[in-house]
């Protein structure tokens, strides 16, 4: 797969605040996969930040005393030609886009969310033609590259990359490496003691079982129900009748079906108090570049960890290492369907248990699904599909069809006066729906 020299990686959104966490995973694990060369690239206006995580990441090898090479880039075919692996991590149209995609559903009494709901749709419209245009190149330039996708949303790009490019790709999350840290923290083992059986979809799934060193833990689990929840989502807490009765562990993303209105109301105050979580994380941010600033930093500073993302580049970099060396352990990703769900579409990307080869993942069967997220699992599906093909295509039909069948859109109408504002509030990211304006 390499090289003699070493390995080449990629990070398209190479400026990214995640990146420290990614280099220092690199250092960590270059026994097992030996780094040389590192490109970040990113776009102009990312400069300014790719340039200053670029000149944090180069002080950390230095100081690692490792033959890694850092190279920053805006020129991603330079980037991507000949690489081993090209992960992504980028967002297109900034914290400003995702501050709309958050507010504006607001305004219609929907919840506003990164990457459920609307606000996911939008960001899902944004990114799929600017990563099928990544894949473009990989296609060219690195035929052999694994793409490792961290892009929200994660499951609908990974679908899109399946659907629409012939890329080997992977989708990434950091929520099930945040639930194996957590369990392994609760019962004071190491994380490979723990196995967790995910089903679903990205940012929709549910945990099934738990077992620590073989012990079923999964009733232990149900009755924290205080403990689970994360850094991005508001800790509103399980009705612990409503976790017994379902027989497994929702995800934290799941409370926005589960209890919309709390979280609706939770929303709606955070707005008038200090902003939507853009807001927050545009500041949480900027404290991390003024101190990614300071020439003397050459670790990863413990702050990072306050950003929602935390084990991003862990999961990353575990991934790089099992396939690098076909390592046949279990990780959870995003791949595609083939069967395992068997109510969902062979092409469709869910989120499950796979054992990672050299020759890429393969998604375990999984034990059971809880009978009541059947149907929640095919309609959100159902939505992400429809949403795939409008973000290809640039059809407002499309986009009318899958904003109105989100669980969380209550009727065609809101979808529609919604969809409209919010086409319009990213009119410069989606050429594609606004191609006949520029004609004209």
């Amino acid at each position: 797969m390499a090289t003699k020299q070493g390995l080449k990686i990629a990070v398209i959104g190479g400026g990214s605040s995640y990146t420290p966490e990614l280099v220092e995973g690199f250092i960590l694990h270059y026994e097992e996969l030996p780094v040389r060369e590192l490109w970040l690239v990113d776009i102009e206006s990312g400069l300014h930040k790719l340039n200053i995580v670029g000149d944090l990441a180069k002080r950390m090898v230095e100081k690692s005393g490792l033959p890694i090479q850092v190279h920053l880039t805006t020129d991603r075919r330079k980037a991507i030609t000949g690489a081993d692996f090209v992960s992504t991590q980028m967002r297109v149209g900034m914290l400003d886009a995702r501050g709309r995609d958050e507010s504006i559903p607001l305004k219609y009494g929907v919840i506003g969310q990164e990457t459920t709901g609307p606000g996911g749709m939008m960001k899902a419209l944004r990114t799929i033609p600017v990563l099928l245009d990544v894949c473009r190149d990989i296609e060219e330039l690195a035929p052999d590259a694994w793409l490792l996708n961290f892009t929200n949303p994660a499951g609908m790009v990974t679908e899109a990359i399946l659907k629409y490019s012939n890329v080997k790709s992977i989708g990434l999350c950091n929520a099930p490496i945040g639930l194996i840290k957590q369990v392994s923290a609760k019962y004071e083992v190491e994380p490979d003691r723990v196995y967790a059986e995910f089903v679903g979809l990205n940012h929709l799934h549910w945990i099934t079982r738990i077992d620590v060193d073989g012990e079923d833990k999964l009733d232990e689990m149900l009755a924290d129900t205080a403990g689970y929840s994360a850094k991005n989502v508001p800790a509103r807490e399980w009705n612990p009748e409503f976790l017994q009765s379902l027989r497994a562990l929702p995800s934290y993303y799941l409370k926005y079906f589960y209890m919309t209105d709390d979280m609706l109301k939770e929303q709606l105050e955070s707005i008038k108090s200090g902003g939507n979580r853009a807001e927050v994380v545009k500041r949480v941010e900027a404290e991390l570049f003024e101190l990614y600033s300071d020439p003397e930093l050459k670790d990863k500073p413990k702050q990072l960890e306050q950003r929602g993302g935390a084990f991003y580049s862990e999961a990353a970099v575990n991934l790089m290492r099992s396939l690098y060396n076909g390592t046949n352990d279990i990780q959870t990703l995003n791949v595609a369907n083939n069967g395992i769900i068997d109510f969902l579409p062979d092409n469709a990307s869910i989120e499950v248990n796979c054992v990672v080869t050299k020759n890429g993942p393969l998604p375990l069967q999984v034990t059971k699904i809880p009978r009541s997220a059947v149907g929640l699992i095919h309609a959100v599906k159902t939505y992400e599909q429809l949403a795939i093909e409008a973000a290809v295509t640039g059809d407002r039909g499309l986009a009318i069809q899958a904003m109105a069948h989100h669980p969380l859109v209550p009727s065609v109408e809101v979808a529609i006066q919604m969809l409209d504002e919010m086409l319009e509030a990213n009119k410069e990211y989606l050429p594609l729906f606004f191609a006949s304006d520029s004609v004209s």
